[in-house]
């Protein structure tokens, strides 16, 4: 019922066709089974050897009753049509909304290929049971009520042979239902390790190749789909005793009324039950078993669907675990950034923090450079200071104020990062380009690009800024696209500029080139700057060097050249083996 409750917001504008397609059906329902008691009727004038006027009349009121079937039909049809594929967009929308929401832990939680799966094929299972729900689901029971009341006004003590039969279909399906429930819950679980296996080699395919693994990929495919198969399999297998089931009832019933049905006519000479009758019956016992096989396709349906719905459910109700303050701040007065004794780890029960003990000040306009070893959690480190995550103790200041304490958004507006992972989206460099501000001028986008030393390869295309950008940026190399998103980032103007390892990917002449830029064009803001080089953060202010979680050192370059062994080690092998000055 909560999962219930939580979907059915998503209803909202199409409450109204939601309600009309029972409504009519209703209607529907009413003109079908009084249609087979008019034609008993009419049988039985004409046996009665009645006159044309008489057969006219009763075909004129059968017509008249079945069109009027057919309009309730088709506008129960439309309504529910409307519902069903509004209901789910909205539920598709409302998914998508939240996740944007998402804080970096709730994404980890779900992971990418899980949330796929959700707004894809669970979406598609709600979407097709609320279609049967909304109109077969009012249907069918309507139809066996009316049907099963005029099959005993028309065939009296004949009609009990349904009360026998519907035990004997409800007992298949609460077993069903109690047997295909676990396996359907392990499937779902299943469809996102499969899609989650599909995303990472379409992701990777050039590795895939270049490494020769496309037989690896295919059997681990293979595995992954077999796995599912088998489960669903299963779980079909089950499923299909609902079709014999319902023909078994279906001849028992058809075999009770045509036998002995039969025989009352013959044997009665027509007095306790008339031909008019049996052929109403026989309409009244095919609506009712109809009935109860369309009611078996919904629970199906709905079986299939109900593991889809807790799933979004699951989404829908999970809250962000970064939230705004009653009462946000939204200016950051200047680019100051301290960590007072911070520690934090991504999961709460994690048994060891990722970082320990940090206590680091940095001034409005410093450059920081920040070097460790793979592990260090130099990432984790710059993640909290937009508030990607919360740190598990101390606090983060930005501007003299607690991160937490920040509206969200006017927070991150100030603070540009460029992460490890550069992303560009489907569109024009232009377009890419005003993610970093919308409102962005040809001539600030142009300011920008100088600045990331990516003016001079976006020149050199024939469309310039308006060449597109392919999906991931696949159609431009990783150092340009590393300058792009740099570009991308300086257009925020922000108070401070984190870059990830964001200029691996390019040479240390343009690399130097870049960071002279920072110091002439943004002299005020606060540069944070990862990288696995030394001479990509030897200018800087001041040098973090992190070691597992730990300031392990800091200071100038002479510094840490003079105090610190590790550092030192770290210089003299990327000179010695083809460091920077080879490059």
């Amino acid at each position: 019922m909560e999962t219930i409750k939580i979907l059915s917001k998503s209803i909202r504008e199409f409450r109204h066709a939601s309600i009309m397609a029972p409504i009519l059906v209703s209607g529907e329902v009413v003109m079908e089974c009084i249609i087979p008691f008019i034609t008993a009727r009419f049988i039985n004038e004409i046996k009665a050897g009645c006159g044309l006027s008489v057969i006219f009349s009763y075909g004129g009121i059968l017509i008249v009753m079945a069109m009027i079937s057919l309009i309730f039909g088709m506008g129960a049809g439309n309504y529910c049509a409307t519902a069903s594929t509004g209901f789910a967009r909205n539920l598709r929308r409302d998914l998508f909304y939240k996740v944007q929401e998402f804080s970096f832990e709730n994404i980890d939680h779900f992971d990418t290929a899980s949330l796929v799966t959700r707004m894809t094929t669970d979406i598609t299972n709600v979407q097709m049971a609320y279609m049967m729900l909304v109109r077969t689901a009012f249907r069918c029971p309507l139809m066996l009520i009316f049907s099963f009341t005029m099959a005993f006004v028309m065939g009296g003590k004949m009609a009990w042979i349904f009360i026998f039969v519907i035990p004997i279909l409800a007992s298949g399906l609460i077993y069903v239902m109690r047997r295909t429930l676990p396996l359907f819950r392990a499937v779902f679980k299943k469809y996102d390790r499969l899609n989650e296996s599909i995303q990472e080699n379409i992701a990777g395919m050039r590795v895939v190749k270049s490494f020769v693994r496309e037989e690896y990929e295919k059997e681990k495919f293979d595995t992954a789909a077999e796995n599912l198969g088998r489960d669903f399999t299963t779980a079909e297998k089950i499923l299909a005793i609902n079709g014999p089931l319902m023909q078994f009832c279906l001849y028992i019933v058809m075999v009770f009324v045509l036998g002995f049905g039969s025989y009352v006519v013959i044997s009665s000479r027509g007095m306790d039950l008339d031909v008019g009758q049996l052929s109403s019956l026989l309409t009244y016992s095919f609506q009712i078993l109809m009935s109860l096989m369309m009611l078996s396709m919904i629970f199906v349906m709905v079986t299939l669907s109900i593991e889809s719905a807790r799933r979004i459910a699951e989404v829908l109700e999970t809250e962000s675990s970064l939230k705004n303050p009653s009462i946000p701040i939204e200016d950051v007065m200047d680019g100051s950034i301290d960590f007072e004794h911070v520690s934090f780890k991504y999961h709460k029960d994690a048994e060891r923090n990722v970082l320990s003990d940090i206590d680091l000040h940095i001034k409005p306009g410093e450059t920081i450079g920040i070097l460790g070893g793979t592990g260090s959690s130099k990432s984790s480190l710059i993640q909290l200071i937009p508030r990607l995550y919360d740190a598990t103790e101390g606090t983060v200041r930005v501007g003299g104020v607690d991160v937490r304490d920040y509206d969200l958004a006017a927070l991150r507006d100030q603070v540009s990062v460029v992460l490890q992972k550069n992303v560009l989206f489907s569109g024009t460099i232009k377009e890419n380009l005003r993610w970093g501000n919308a409102n962005a001028t040809d001539e600030e986008i142009e300011k920008a690009c100088v600045l990331a030393r990516a003016d001079e390869f976006i020149q050199q295309f024939p469309d310039k800024y308006d060449t597109y950008i392919e999906q991931g940026g696949s159609n431009v190399s990783g150092g340009q696209k590393q300058r792009l998103c740099i570009a991308r980032a300086l257009l925020k103007k922000p108070k401070i500029l984190i870059l990830d390892d964001s200029t691996s990917a390019v040479d240390t002449k343009t690399d130097a080139l870049i960071r002279k830029g920072f110091r002439e064009y943004i002299p005020e803001t606060t540069k944070i700057i990862i990288a696995q080089r030394v001479a990509s953060v030897q200018d800087a202010d001041r040098i973090i060097l992190l070691e597992k979680g730990r300031i392990a050192a800091i200071g100038t370059h002479q510094d840490l050249m003079d105090g610190n062994e590790a550092y030192r080690e770290v210089f003299y092998s990327q000179h010695k083996y083809g460091g920077e000055e080879n490059a």
